[in-house]
């Protein structure tokens, strides 16, 4: 987000149900495919590992490792991908198009070592099996891949190639499987190779298509480094989210809910799968926003800052902020007033069906999937107001936004481990959501009411030498990426005049 748009106009204006459920469908895969594909292939491979027979212990413990190396995945690339996000969105904005390619496999380099290093050391003192941990591994490093590939297939325009893509990812993960079970031959090992399969088949295709619609490729693999020193809490705004999303769950694998699966794999069925269940009250939001912003905010915003850049009429500059300010309360109050009621539709609905489904469901479970919605659903609702600030470029204002999450959600929820009530669980992360709420729609109405101020004080009036730890580790990788073509040239020509 945060300047990256989608073509969606175009799909919207087609009148009919069908044209509007391929409008919503594009978006959804786009933006909340990869982490649906998760949840469905989590819960594929938990059905398979029940046909094939596999011991209960075993798919525990896969279902851990999965859990695991998603989650690693998420949290090695949060920290890059609202400065990536911005770097590219910059380089489509100068027509520099070419750049955007070599920043895919520079931020890529830098967290494949980062997510080998850290999950390879966890791994290693984990105890367990070393071809499962080499294939865990593996996983996380796929899906740091796929992670990544979202910024960049959200400039695409091709959603009937991403749709297909995601579609056939996922049946040949299932396939494979189900062969597996007719071959009678399911365990850890092989269904992490299906899962891997999948995933990497998703990855190979998205870089496909980004190669298709990025064909030219120049400049320096690390420039976007650069963009951490300009833009150091939009780095911090990315990570902090993530923390406050999952730390509630991995806090709880070292509570009284804790199992202990095997080595260093903790589970605790009695929150994270209420969690998981409940993480879905916040999708049809997380969809609704994109589609709010790119269909009927963008254009309004996008003049106001237009008529700023042409030195427009203060008449037309204050007219067209009071329609893009308009419009935007209005949509912020149709995402609340969505996610109230599909939160609404969780609470009340969701345990009966949950109850079906699983008679034997434990009363905590349940209590503990009413505050996890909530707590989902009002962070829906202040994410979207965090990203709207993003647009406004209010880094600091996120900043701070996603930090008090973080924080609060953390502290809240290891007092009540140690302190709570176990029926109250989940309520630390809703009190952490309310406060990230708060804070950020205060922020909001404050910053846009000064817009203008802010828009022009941002200003330098005289250019700045870049410096910086970032600069410098740019520059450090790019001499010896350079190094390392020279090098690779010279052997190439070597080999070539030795063989005529």
């Amino acid at each position: 987000m945060a300047g990256i748009g989608f073509s969606l106009k175009r799909l919207f204006h087609k009148k009919g149900i069908i044209n509007l459920c391929k409008a919503y469908g594009y978006s959804g895969i786009v933006t909340i495919g990869p982490m649906i594909l998760g949840v469905l292939l989590l819960l594929g491979v938990s059905l398979v590992a029940r046909l094939g027979g596999m011991p209960d212990h075993d798919r525990e413990l896969l279902n851990c490792m999965l859990t695991y190396s998603l989650l690693v995945a998420l949290l090695v690339t949060s920290w890059f991908n609202m400065v990536v996000t911005r770097y590219v969105s910059d380089m489509l904005y100068m027509g520099k198009e070419e750049r955007v390619m070599p920043s895919f496999f520079g931020s890529v380099a830098i967290e494949l070592v980062i997510c080998f290093v850290s999950y390879g050391l966890f791994l290693i003192i984990s105890g367990n099996d070393p071809l499962q941990c080499i294939l865990c591994l593996w996983l996380s490093m796929v899906l740091v891949v796929v992670w990544t590939q979202i910024i960049y297939l959200t400039a695409l325009k091709d959603f009937q190639s991403i749709v297909l893509t995601f579609t056939i990812s996922l049946m040949i993960g299932y396939l494979a499987a189900l062969i597996l079970v007719l071959l009678g031959w399911v365990c850890i090992e092989t269904l992490l190779l299906c899962v891997i399969l999948a995933y990497g088949i998703l990855a190979v295709r998205q870089l496909q298509l980004m190669l298709n619609y990025f064909p030219k490729s120049e400049g320096s693999h690390f420039l976007f480094l650069r963009w951490f020193n300009r833009y150091p809490t939009l780095a911090l705004s990315g990570g902090m989210v993530k923390l406050g999303l999952f730390t509630h769950i991995v806090i709880m694998y070292f509570g009284p809910l804790a199992v202990q699966v095997e080595g260093l794999f903790y589970g605790a069925p009695e929150y994270d799968v209420p969690a998981l269940l409940a993480f879905f009250s916040l999708l049809i939001t997380t969809v609704s926003f994109v589609v709010s912003v790119e269909v009927n905010f963008y254009p309004h915003y996008s003049n106001y800052y237009g008529l700023f850049s042409d030195k427009g009429a203060i008449k037309d500059i204050k007219l067209a902020e009071k329609e893009m300010i308009d419009v935007l309360q209005r949509e912020l109050i149709y995402l609340g007033c969505k996610q109230v009621f599909t939160t609404f539709l969780f609470v009340v609905v969701g345990p009966v069906i949950i109850e079906a489904i699983d008679p034997g469901i434990s009363m905590l479970s349940l209590m503990v999937f009413k505050f996890l919605c909530a707590g989902y659903g009002t962070y829906a609702i202040a994410n979207s107001v965090m990203l709207m600030e993003l647009y406004f470029e209010d880094y600091k204002g996120a900043f701070i936004g996603t930090t008090l999450f973080a924080v609060v959600s953390t502290a809240a929820t290891v007092f009540q481990i140690c302190f709570g009530d176990p029926n109250f669980f989940g309520v630390g992360f809703c009190i952490g959501c309310l406060v990230f709420y708060f804070y950020a729609l205060t922020r909001l109405d404050n910053y846009i009411r000064k817009l203008p101020y802010y828009l022009l004080s941002r200003q330098n009036l005289l250019p700045e030498e870049e410096t910086g730890f970032f600069v410098s580790l740019s520059e450090i990788l790019e001499r010896r990426y350079e190094r390392f073509l020279q090098r690779e040239g010279r052997l190439a020509a070597k080999e070539e005049k030795e063989s005529a």
